[in-house]
């Protein structure tokens, strides 16, 4: 039994060969107390004085020779509990290698058969899937590593031919880097379809913003008065604000898309998207601007239509007292009337003075085409003809003025 060649052809008959073999121990061990016994029995023969029923020296060889034969008996047994260990040690090292190769073929498998995701969620789900499977690639590496040095130590004690150990060891590290390799590969796909539907996604995002900005710059509200037109001035001025600070995003696009991986950024559709977006950014930018002339124009029309009502309530008022008017006979009432005629001169250069601007505030906004051109146009006629028969009437009641002092400073020189 301790001189068997066989060590097992595999790691569960080896190991109930060390079962056996302990069993075997078990036994030799309770013989060898026996036969010290035996031969401590023995030995008291030879030391007997007077009669001898055998001769000492035959019992001492025979005490001897038993000893020895149960100390070879040890020896063998335990050279092969030694060559049982190293047997179990070699198995233990080809199914863990098997193990591992049964790993790689499995995450092979599902390497090949996985995707890149069709969106932005499937793509960041795959990710943190992948992210899991990393973590699993790092804990195999590790049982690999010590695994592989398991067969150093095999190879080092020369208890077995080398050839198959190595042959293994460098078929597993063979399929190991490859296993290594596609993963890298499959990691790098799932970073550029990330990098790829995340730039669509923020594109997509940028797209809908500007829509929805130029619906709002689009917009034909002007207010529909001088207070209303302003708040809206302001609000325009965050939006213009807005479009300027986007101006940044929409320029880097291209860098952007120069970032992809060539069979994501050379797609016909996402460089037309690319366009569709810097064109879109242009429009909402140009009528932005067009919409920030409309509003100050609106805001001047509204100023003007205001100047032009407070300048007219004026003409009103003194057109009614020039009207109703009569110019005194007595030369106390004449200077009275004088003095008040001084006082609406200085009016009247300050109520110029408006109209003069209105005037010009109104030649700008035709000369830039104002939509409402004809209806400031009459606005302006209609105030212009109300102040010429105001500057008439002033005129008029100060020739009778004059007329009346000449009268009366000619009879009192009389």
């Amino acid at each position: 039994l301790l001189v068997s060649k066989d060590l097992g052809k595999h790691l569960l008959e080896v190991e109930d060969l060390l079962q056996k073999h302990g069993l075997l121990e078990a036994d030799i061990s309770a013989q060898t107390e026996r036969v010290q016994a035996l031969n401590a029995a023995a030995l008291k023969f030879s030391e007997l004085e007077g009669y001898q029923p055998c001769d000492p020296q035959i019992i001492c060889n025979r005490v001897n020779h038993v000893q020895t034969c149960l100390e070879e008996l040890e020896e063998l047994a335990a050279k092969r509990r030694k060559e049982l260990e190293d047997s179990r040690q070699l198995w233990t090292f080809f199914q863990e290698m098997e193990e591992a190769e049964a790993w790689i073929r499995e995450k092979e498998k599902i390497l090949a058969a996985k995707t890149c995701g069709r969106d932005l969620s499937s793509v960041m789900t795959l990710t943190t899937k992948h992210k899991t499977m990393l973590g699993e690639l790092g804990n195999r590496r590790a049982l690999l590593h010590q695994t592989m040095k398991k067969g150093e130590k095999i190879l080092a004690k020369k208890s077995f031919s080398s050839v198959g150990i190595q042959e293994k060891m460098r078929e597993v590290c063979l399929r190991w880097k490859k296993l290594e390799e596609v993963t890298g590969l499959h990691q790098q796909r799932l970073e550029d379809a990330l990098n790829f539907f995340q730039f669509s996604a923020e594109t997509d995002d940028l797209v809908a913003w500007l829509q929805d900005t130029y619906r709002i710059v689009s917009s034909d509200d002007f207010g529909h008065d001088d207070y209303s037109t302003q708040a809206l001035l302001r609000k325009h001025r965050a939006v213009v604000e807005e479009v300027e600070k986007h101006r940044a995003s929409v320029m880097s696009l291209r860098k952007q898309l120069a970032l992809l991986a060539p069979d994501h950024r050379q797609g016909v559709d996402v460089q037309i998207r690319v366009v569709e977006v810097e064109q879109l950014y242009g429009e909402v930018a140009e009528v932005a601007v067009l919409r920030t002339q409309w509003l100050q124009d609106a805001l001047a029309v509204y100023r003007m239509f205001s100047e032009v009502h407070a300048c007219e309530v004026w003409v009103d008022e003194k057109e009614q007292w020039l009207e109703k008017m009569e110019v005194p006979e007595e030369l106390d009432e004449v200077e009275v009337v004088q003095h008040r005629f001084e006082s609406l001169d200085q009016e009247m250069n300050s109520v110029m003075g408006r109209i003069l601007d209105v005037n010009q505030v109104v030649q700008q906004l035709v000369d830039g085409g104002h939509p409402s051109s004809d209806e400031v146009r009459s606005c302006q006629d209609h105030l212009n003809s109300r102040w010429n028969r105001v500057v008439e009437l002033v005129e008029n009641k100060k020739v009778q003025l004059s007329s009346v002092l000449k009268i009366q400073n000619f009879l009192l020189e009389c």
